[in-house]
């Protein structure tokens, strides 16, 4: 758990958050909405310690018993709600750790918080056993509802909570913590930068994944040399590709970056603002070779390739089609 002077981006939702806790005026209930990695989880975790803060100075102050337990992970009144089934939280689990545990009073806190991550998968009678408490609950209880799709929830419940939208953070500030606090390189903190669309969740998981460099460093190999690969070769690319489904984005991602960059430098002929730019040699090699129409249609590929594996194409399928777009050089 890290305070509000440690976040990094949504000035005026932690504004908002410290300004409760400091006077006293404390919805039961909120929605914190925002993308994967957006930092709802967080927020919640500074905010319910911040709730229970001991201290008469900042809160969380990250340093009173309090604090400390909440760091822990192991305050009594502050509770995290847990489910067994993958993409379901169940009626039997909002029951059990909500509903009848919100009747019995706080052990040792003005508050009696609950953080449900991941609502989105509560389902329809979950949500309608959880309105009777948003509607009438104890004057100590506190729920904090986190999800990445505010559609996913009743209107019954959307409309009797206190909603966050999580924004995407900007990319100068990102830089500026990967540097700075991960002492991430120049270069690669651009890579990761781009990788995160506005999540610094997403950029530290990049950022210290030595997976996520191996991946990286994968598919740019098969960017500088795509043109002279044995479609054997390209093939079998492919094919290990397939064998995770769940690294084929991230592989489009950097396909995106790298084409973009490209056509970028072929525009511009300025490197301040690739992604890329260690590779500035073969990204002015592709450069003269391709032109605009190609770059342009090969970004529409990628694009249509991501669209099709979301509607479940056989993704073998859609990434041959994409490099046979790839391979074309007019």
């Amino acid at each position: 758990m890290i305070s509000f002077q440690q976040m990094i981006g949504h000035d005026e939702i932690i504004r908002h958050l410290k300004n409760t806790i400091q006077n006293g005026n404390v919805s039961h209930s909120y929605i914190i909405t925002g993308a994967a990695g957006a930092g709802k989880k967080t927020i919640a975790s500074a905010f319910a310690a911040g709730l229970q803060c001991r201290s008469t100075g900042d809160r969380p102050c990250m340093v009173c018993e309090s604090c400390k337990k909440a760091i822990g992970n192991n305050h009594p009144d502050i509770r995290t709600v847990i489910h067994e089934k993958p993409g379901l939280i169940s009626i039997s689990e909002i029951r059990e750790q909500v509903i009848h545990d919100v009747a019995i009073r706080p052990y040792e806190s003005p508050y009696k918080i609950y953080i449900i991550p991941d609502a989105e998968m509560l389902n329809a009678q979950a949500q309608n056993a959880l309105l009777k408490t948003i509607e009438e609950p104890p004057e100590y209880a506190v729920i904090l509802l986190l999800t990445n799709s505010i559609e996913s929830l009743l209107p019954t419940i959307r409309s009797r909570c206190i909603r966050l939208d999580l924004k995407v953070v900007d990319d100068r500030l990102i830089k500026q913590y990967l540097m700075e606090h991960l002492h991430v390189p120049d270069y690669r903190a651009d890579i990761d930068v781009s990788f995160a669309h506005g999540s610094v969740g997403r950029a530290k998981a990049a950022a210290t994944s030595q997976e996520f460099t191996d991946l990286t460093q994968h598919a740019l190999r098969i960017l500088k040399y795509s043109g002279n690969m044995e479609v054997a070769e390209m093939t079998e690319y492919i094919r290990s590709l397939c064998a995770d489904r769940t690294k084929i984005e991230e592989h489009l991602d950097i396909f995106q970056f790298w084409f973009r960059d490209v056509l970028m430098f072929k525009a511009t002929q300025e490197i301040d603002h690739l992604v890329f730019k260690t590779e500035i040699t073969f990204i002015r090699e592709q450069a003269g070779e391709r032109s605009y129409e190609n770059l342009e249609k090969i970004l529409e590929g990628i694009e249509k390739t991501k669209v099709r594996l979301k509607a479940n194409v056989n993704p073998e399928l859609a990434l041959e089609l994409l490099f046979l777009t790839i391979r074309e050089r007019t």
